[in-house]
């Protein structure tokens, strides 16, 4: 199997063929949640294979799959992952321009005809390693509950250890490497080598050239010629981008940044998945990192239910009499009870099953990666993103959110943060929790969704009315 050169879009990342004919994103969402459940709660997965609303009804068994991994004290988070993530690969398809159809495992092992050129950039910049703009920040985020103890403490060490911050022994391939929430800047201000992988689109290449200008990093890309935009569709284009990262020495750090609206972001997601499972077969010292929405379902610790119900005892009268003249809609309790560990049911409506199911492959990905090998994953904060503001529902509710002690971040704040928290697992990593959702509470940043008073679902639209004036 040959697929065709990259210049000539040689196939597509796509659904599978569902019982009516259509490629779905709503029937493989249906089909893999199930998936996913149906080694540890059956009931759970049958009642998803069931689901009529998908639309509207994913909420509830997106919710389903961090309670059912809370089963045999936790463990069952790992059979959850792998089955789910099971799925998604034995579904999705990579379609050729012929019509042939192969598995995203199968295409990946194709020798490509054209490989790509590699473009260079170099900064003429000096390192710039000081972190004291975030350690000030640290404590005022803690005592608000906007991260967690763990959080500050690794931006601790890393300040502490500026060595750290010398990353010539990685190659960082940031896939999505535009992103407003990815390391790139910080990165390339600590001197690091970027294996930069996005579209090829000019502007975008033109701002990533701005940032390597002052920088002192070198960022390398893909380009099907030197006189061409750089870049490469992650869709279209896995197995050429799996045999360009390849041909670099070093140890690679693989990073999940890239987004894509609708249902393309499953699509992408699905690929991101193959391609980070290849390279990690052939090349096993491979880390990988992943960034989590904060808008999500996540176990929580026992503090941060304490902070979220003594903030909810706390509420003023106002806020008391919300909820019964609003027939039990709004401003309810983030935890109803105080049970260890708490659920946390972040999601979004507004963001889709699609948007939802994306995140949550990248979060089975890292689950079983820090079983197996090297990641780096953390909860982000709530960020100002170009992505959340084109929606003006979203844009009104972060505008309010602080009237509910949540913080929303500015890009840059956030992506230097994040890209802190990396280093340190990088540098000092560990190993994985018996109970996987533990994991996923180390150095969240969740902007305080976590030990908010009340469900974050039940406060976003007064949040948006607010916003909106």
């Amino acid at each position: 199997m040959h697929p065709a050169s990259p210049g000539a879009a040689p196939g597509l990342t796509d659904f599978p063929l569902d019982d009516t004919g259509r490629r779905s994103s709503t029937s493989l969402g249906r089909a893999v949640v199930a998936d996913a459940l149906r080694p540890i709660d059956p009931a759970a997965a049958a009642a998803a294979e069931r689901e009529p609303d998908w639309r509207r009804g994913y909420l509830r068994h997106f919710r389903a799959l961090v309670e059912a991994g809370l089963s045999a004290d936790g463990s069952a988070g790992y059979p959850i992952a792998e089955a789910g993530l099971a799925s998604v690969q034995a579904r999705m398809r990579y379609r050729l321009r012929d019509g042939e159809e192969f598995s995203l495992a199968q295409v990946l092992l194709a020798e490509p005809r054209h490989p790509y050129d590699t473009v260079e950039m170099a900064g003429s910049g000096k390192p710039d390693r000081d972190l004291s703009d975030l350690v000030r920040r640290l404590d005022g985020w803690v005592a608000a509950g906007v991260v967690e103890e763990s959080c500050a403490d690794a931006v601790r060490e890393v300040a502490a250890n500026p060595d750290w911050l010398d990353l010539d022994d990685f190659r960082f391939a940031l896939l999505g490497a535009g992103a407003e929430m990815g390391p790139l800047k910080a990165l390339l201000d600590w001197g690091a080598t970027v294996l930069a992988i996005d579209l090829p689109l000019a502007e975008l290449w033109e701002r990533i050239r701005a940032t390597v200008a002052g920088s002192a990093g070198r960022v390398l890309a893909p380009s099907v010629a030197e006189d061409e935009t750089p870049g490469a569709d992650l869709s279209a284009a896995l197995p050429t981008i799996a045999h360009w990262l390849l041909g670099f020495d070093g140890q690679l750090v693989l990073g999940n940044y890239g987004y894509a609206p609708g249902n393309a972001y499953p699509r992408l997601a699905a690929a991101v998945d193959a391609l980070s499972v290849h390279v990690r077969q052939q090349r096993p010292d491979t880390a990988l990192t992943v960034l989590a929405t904060p808008t999500d379902v996540y176990a929580v610790p026992a503090e941060a239910v304490h902070q979220a119900r003594s903030r909810y005892d706390a509420r003023t009268r106002r806020a008391r009499l919300t909820t019964p003249l609003s027939g039990g809609r709004l401003l309810l309790p983030n935890y109803p009870v105080p049970v260890s560990p708490g659920i946390n049911d972040s999601l979004v409506p507004q963001q889709g099953p699609n948007y939802a199911l994306a995140k949550r492959i990248h979060r089975w990905r890292a689950t079983l990666a820090r079983r197996d090998g090297l990641v780096s994953f953390a909860v982000a904060p709530p960020t100002r993103t170009r992505s959340v503001l084109r929606n003006r529902l979203l844009k009104a509710a972060y505008a309010g959110a602080h009237l509910f002690d949540v913080e929303v971040f500015d890009p840059a704040v956030a992506s230097r943060l994040m890209a802190v928290l990396m280093v340190h697992q990088l540098r000092k990593p560990r190993a994985a929790d018996p109970a996987a959702w533990r994991d996923e509470t180390v150095a969240a940043a969740h902007g305080g969704l976590w030990r908010a008073a009340y469900h974050p679902r039940t406060a976003l639209p007064i949040a948006a009315v607010r916003g909106f004036l």
